[in-house]
């Protein structure tokens, strides 16, 4: 004969919404009847007497959530895994709830101070007793699970909630007789709800719709095949009778005030355990370094948050704060996620952030074979803009061609290893591919010394309309006069926007002056740049009338038409047949181009690359040893060059819409800017700045 069904609940005789630690709390502060409380306490409370046994535990003062107590702990056979708050305001429940378990004959287990878990509410057996379904994210952490699955000898099934109403698992989730689950897909993250679709089949979910859902119908007791609940729509009533289960709604609404119902005011302490059932739970971690000025840069915060967005979690077992301004901080964190595809993806990011194994984990990058040119092995690891350096038999070695989005490929040299930067398309048969994370370190400045040390540090990393524009083109004038000087290299990617605004002119004096040493471009910019200096117009508007003129339309076309027949630009040019404009000083100047291709030109003109691995090959040709770039409002071409481009480079992006100049900042350079502008008033404001800057330079004083 089966044992009797036994729950534990406490008297609401203290219960009370005292304090905000959910949403359902909000504005809902002393709003809770008590007599209406009770009265809804003991209809709950009658109706699972009628079905199973029930144990009270003595309410008490000062933690009025004691009347939830699905999160005294976790309980399985003769073992009760106590629950460890994350709130203060429930924790003074941690030490009644444990003299009730071992008052009543339960092997007690404590999780370590600070690891968060909240017991049943946040861990629900399988009604099969074949697993154990257990949330993280908000009240419990990840790291709590493989405890629980030692203690408990039990698979441990995480999912991660990310609707913060949805705060506990059994919110939201509720397993059912006969291998049945109710739960609203919403509150998990993708890979989550693929673990639920694994582990249930299609026709025994039932999923939930968000009216039942905010009303707690998940936050059910289910007693064989009933099922007490809150409140229920017909429709999910009706699709519950269809599998045999019976509904019993009970008003529970002076609870949901506090983010509870049903389950919530229940632990069951009477589970099914299925006779082979063993340990296991799927947590992998690895502990990372990070060192720097951790705390006014906003990395350690970045970091963090980078692990839990990407259904991880963490625990901070060092952390070394500098004592002065100028002191650097340290901290080593432990990383966990469900899977080592999971947690590759997390480490993978704090790489990129500048995180480093500790010595004593460090090891040699994965190598795998290219087998099939122009393909990688599969997790190879993805390249960033930083300069990064990969572990080969003990030896950091440095990547050359540093680019974003390739993969590092390693070949063997007359001078040795050799691990570079390589487009996919570019892979041979016979080199061999980083994969995954292990032995990847990138290198990155500080950035707090680099914003103090650095005479473009007001520009740095950030977009804003309100930036006052006569600052940034004074630095931005500063900077290439610098380079100019010093026989450095600047770079221009430019859009048809810089001729149609007026600022043709001006890029032509950057380049007549010597600012510029390579145009980066599309057909666009060529065509109406040789338009307006043919004929007057651009895109059929006349420059200096301001207005379109009678078959203007046609003009772009009689260009491409007259460049076509010439055979090139630079025969066009020195036929006379291009006396100005920006492709003009490009051949007068031997400033080298690159026009690339797309579908939607007109033409095109002879110049244009419409192949576009070529295009792409010579456009990283000529940013390569580049200083500074210069984006002038072109989002298809600015973006392709911002990946091209490794960390280090100023990139100053000029634009009138926000959402280009935020890609390129996204990229995360403290040596690039974004200015939401029209392009042409920057390009103006920069030629007069530099014609301030004669002679000898002036001492520039720090901002």
């Amino acid at each position: 004969m089966a044992d009797p069904i036994r729950f534990l609940m406490c008297p609401p005789e203290y219960y009370d919404v005292d304090y905000v630690i959910n949403p359902w709390m909000e504005g809902n502060i002393h709003k809770s009847s008590r007599d209406r409380a009770v009265e809804q306490w003991q209809g709950l409370y009658h109706h699972l007497k009628e079905r199973a046994i029930v144990d009270l535990v003595q309410p008490q003062k000062g933690v009025p959530d004691m009347v939830f107590t699905a999160n005294a702990g976790l309980v399985l056979g003769n073992v009760a895994v106590l629950s460890r708050f994350y709130h203060p305001e429930r924790q003074g429940e941690e030490p009644h709830f444990k003299k009730w378990f071992e008052d009543n004959g339960f092997t007690v287990y404590e999780l370590p101070k600070d690891l968060p878990f909240e017991g049943a509410g946040d861990a629900l057996l399988d009604r099969e007793g074949r697993w154990l379904w257990a949330g993280y994210g908000f009240r419990s952490e990840l790291d709590s699970h493989p405890y629980i699955a030692k203690w408990l000898d039990i698979e441990v099934l995480s999912l991660q909630l990310v609707d913060s109403r949805f705060y506990h698992l059994d919110t939201c989730f509720c397993p059912l007789a006969g291998g049945y689950l109710l739960y609203y897909p919403p509150a998990f993250d993708f890979y989550s709800n693929q673990l639920i679709e694994q582990r249930v089949p299609a026709q025994k979910r039932i999923a939930i719709s968000e009216p039942d859902a905010v009303n707690f119908a998940c936050n059910a007791v289910n007693i064989d095949r009933v099922v007490v609940m809150n409140k229920a729509s017909d429709e999910l009533q009706q699709q519950l009778a269809d599998l045999g289960f019976e509904v019993v709604q009970t008003p529970l609404t002076e609870f949901l005030k506090a983010g509870g119902a049903a389950k919530c005011l229940t632990l069951r302490v009477t589970e099914p355990i299925a006779v082979d059932v063993r340990a296991n739970a799927i947590v992998r971690s690895r502990i990372v370094h990070l060192e720097g000025h951790l705390l006014d840069s906003g990395l350690i915060n970045r970091a963090l948050d980078a692990i839990v967005e990407n259904g991880g979690s963490f625990q901070v077992l060092n952390f070394n704060l500098g004592e002065q301004r100028h002191s650097h901080s340290s901290a080593e964190v432990k990383v966990s996620a469900t899977s080592e595809l999971m947690l590759e993806e997390i480490v993978s990011q704090l790489i990129d952030m500048g995180a480093v194994a500790l010595p004593q984990e460090e090891r040699d990058a994965q190598l795998e074979p290219v087998e099939q040119a122009g393909v990688s092995p599969d997790d190879f690891y993805v390249t960033t803009i930083y300069p990064t350096e990969v572990r080969i038999d003990g030896q950091w070695v440095r990547v050359q061609k540093q680019r974003m989005d390739g993969a590092i490929a390693i070949s063997q040299t007359a001078d040795g290893l050799v691990a570079q930067c390589k487009l996919l398309r570019d892979l041979e048969v016979g080199e061999r591919v980083v994969t995954g994370v292990g032995g990847i370190r990138t290198i990155r400045k500080d950035e707090r010394d680099q914003k103090a040390s650095q005479e473009f540090s007001f520009m740095s990393a950030g977009v804003s309309s309100e930036r006052r524009v006569e600052l940034v083109v004074e630095q931005v004038a500063w900077e290439l006069r610098q380079i100019r000087d010093r026989g450095g290299k600047v770079v221009v990617t430019a859009g048809p926007v810089v001729i149609h605004t007026g600022g043709g002119e001006h890029l032509s004096h950057l380049i007549r002056e010597g600012y510029v040493q390579a145009l980066l471009g599309g057909n666009a910019i060529a065509v109406h740049d040789m338009e307006q200096a043919m004929l007057g117009t651009s895109l059929g508007v006349d420059m200096k009338r301001g207005i379109a003129v009678r078959g203007g339309h046609r003009h772009h076309l009689k260009t491409i038409n007259t460049i076509r027949r010439y055979g090139s630009i630079a025969q066009a040019v020195e036929a006379g047949v291009v006396t100005r404009g920006v492709m003009y000083e490009c051949v007068k100047h031997n400033i080298p181009f690159c026009l690339a291709g797309s579908i939607r030109d007109d033409g095109p003109l002879p110049d244009t690359e419409m192949d576009l691995l070529k295009a792409q090959t010579e456009y990283a040709r000529l940013l390569e040893g580049a200083e500074m770039i210069l984006m002038l409002s072109s989002m298809l071409h600015s973006i392709g060059v911002g990946n091209m481009t490794p960390a280090g480079v100023k990139m100053v992006c000029v634009d009138i819409n926000p959402a280009v100049v935020t890609k390129l900042s996204d990229r995360g350079s403290v040596e690039s800017t974004g200015v939401v502008t029209d392009v042409g008033l920057f390009l103006s404001l920069l030629i007069e700045q530099l014609k301030r800057l004669t002679g000898p330079y002036p001492v520039k004083v720090a901002v």
